[in-house]
């Protein structure tokens, strides 16, 4: 059996035999045009992005891009869900910032 994919986005079905593996997160993006290999996973910003960023409710949007003779995924829209606050840097959100400081 494969090892899981550290991130709350990947799913792994292997019950009895399957062997369906996806992202939800690229599947709930809209706008995605390139399909989800399990490689691309090795690569993602997404799981260490939600361990070190400020924001406590932080919604993506991911796209796999292509890059030369590879793909990645990339952020592509982030978003502050407490405070409805579209954030140009996903690490950081200045309202949630402010509350913890209190």
């Amino acid at each position: 059996m494969p090892q899981p994919v550290n991130c709350r986005y990947f799913y792994g079905d292997y019950h009895r035999g399957n062997q369906r593996e996806t992202c939800r997160l690229l599947e709930a993006s809209p706008g995605n045009q390139r399909p989800w290999r399990r490689k691309l996973c090795n690569s993602c910003p997404v799981p260490a992005l939600l361990l070190t960023t400020s924001c406590r409710s932080l919604l993506l949007e991911v796209e796999v891009k292509k890059r030369f003779l590879s793909e990645r995924v990339e952020v592509t829209f982030s978003v502050c869900s407490n405070h409805l606050l579209e954030l140009e840097d996903p690490l950081h959100c200045p309202q949630c910032e402010l509350e913890s400081q209190e």
